[in-house]
């Protein structure tokens, strides 16, 4: 029996994890990533039609894509094959294709073959693939927790589709543990148990997005916690919490909580105070919310720490990436790093400031038309309207620089960027004066 055979038997399929039962068997029971395999989707179409190229799904754990096989396993008329990169061998990929190449051969058959942790597979091994996934014998599924241009050879990133798998978000996985707790078939509803609501949020967002992970943590409690009074089996805040071994940090429902800690996050970093920007970091990272530090992270190195220090958003910008790479726990390591960069860097806000004030100028003030030095001369009757006529050319001039207008007419002398007094910026000002003291202008 392999992995998408379903288990027949009751016993079975009652001894069988929480997780492994709950797994959808339609598409429409489907829970999650809508964005890819949402009703009328290319994704959903071409599983319906049965018309599926080779993919990948790349995501972290818990976030369907062996579901997602599994599915396609149960509504394809293709012989669909499945085996494990930890486990298989190149002899095993040459044996499927062989006979791959039989079956389409001799019934037209076509094969999907589904490989689980596929970034595991070396050179050679994807290599050996490479042939029947161009030549249509086998269409690829590959799974994969690691970033698929990281791990997988070009050729075969080529030939497939990358569909990119989100962690589920807090509804998302409260909507699956509820089905879990009532399903009497497939879930634990024989066991008349209840998960209250604020257990309920807090599993699903301690989950990370990964639904196996409060799955897990549900059954444990169901299957440990003695009944009350009325033979109730009652999971609340205590016994989840004990279920999945982590604190219950204090997140309102509404999130306001949350995006004060992001908020308190920001200014500690702003405020040079790196203990307490480490401190903001670890509890966000105990409510799991991994995309929204990555994003505060981008927008701190730009809007609090800017051309004081401009080296900042490349680290952050190497950090955030390998942080997404690794996965947490491991990205708390990466993430502290960016943290405390920021934190200890010289601060200024003098770019953020300029574009706050540009944009409001676009927004209220009437701009005129544009310079018709600076239009593109190139296109078909630009020259006989004028446009590029008079320009110069600031590469002609000594220091690469000549003074001409730039700003529309209705903005001239309009100044955005004032540098900074932080030693990064004074040498900008210094430049740009003593540009134009050489230059004569």
């Amino acid at each position: 029996m392999d992995l998408f055979e379903y288990n027949r038997n009751a016993i079975h399929k009652n001894e069988s994890p929480l997780a492994y039962r709950m797994r959808p068997e339609t598409l429409e029971d489907f829970v999650g990533q809508e964005e890819i395999v949402g009703k009328g989707t290319l994704l959903y179409r071409a599983i319906k039609a049965d018309k599926l190229g080779s993919v990948i799904f790349y995501g972290p754990p818990g976030t369907g894509k062996t579901t997602l096989a599994r599915i396609i396993a149960g509504t394809t008329h293709a012989r669909f094959q499945q085996m494990n990169a930890v486990t298989a061998g190149k002899k095993d990929i040459e044996a499927v294709i062989e006979q791959a190449k039989t079956d389409m051969g001799m019934t037209g058959t076509r094969t999907i073959l589904f490989i689980d942790e596929i970034h595991r597979f070396n050179k050679a091994q994807q290599d050996a693939l490479l042939p029947a996934v161009e030549e249509g014998v086998v269409i690829l599924i590959g799974a994969t927790t690691e970033n698929p241009y990281f791990e997988v050879n070009n050729a075969l990133l080529s030939r497939s589709r990358i569909f990119q798998l989100k962690p589920l978000t807090p509804d998302h996985i409260m909507q699956i543990l509820e089905r879990a707790v009532t399903d009497r078939e497939k879930g634990m509803g024989y066991l008349n148990g209840a998960l209250t609501e604020e257990a309920a949020e807090f599993l699903a967002r301690t989950a990370d997005g990964d639904a196996r992970t409060a799955l897990n943590a549900l059954e444990l409690g169901l299957l440990t916690t003695e009944p009350d009074a009325e033979g109730r089996i009652v999971i609340d805040l205590d016994v989840a919490q004990q279920c999945i071994q982590k604190k219950a940090y204090q997140y309102d429902k509404d999130g306001d909580a949350h995006y004060d800690l992001l908020s308190c996050f920001q200014k500690a970093i702003r405020g040079s105070d790196p203990d307490a920007s480490l401190h903001y970091l670890a509890r966000l990272l105990e409510g799991g919310d991994l995309k929204s530090i990555c994003r505060r992270l981008l927008v701190i190195a730009c809007e609090d720490i800017g051309l004081a220090y401009p080296q900042g958003i490349t680290i952050v910008k190497s950090c955030v990436d390998s942080a997404v790479q690794v996965g947490l726990p491991e990205a708390s390591i990466i993430l502290s790093q960016a943290v405390v960069v920021l934190a200890t860097a010289p601060k200024s806000n003098s770019s953020s400031s300029a574009i706050m004030k540009a944009v409001e100028d676009v927004r209220t003030k009437e701009l005129g038309s544009l310079p018709a030095h600076l239009r593109d001369a190139h296109y078909k009757g630009a020259a006989k309207l004028g446009h590029g006529e008079g320009y110069r050319y600031p590469h002609d001039y000594p220091y690469h620089y000549v003074e001409q207008q730039y700003m529309p007419d209705a903005l001239l002398g309009t100044v955005y960027y004032e540098p900074g007094e932080n030693k990064n910026e004074r040498a900008i000002r210094k430049y740009m004066e003593d540009v134009k003291k050489a230059s004569g202008q």
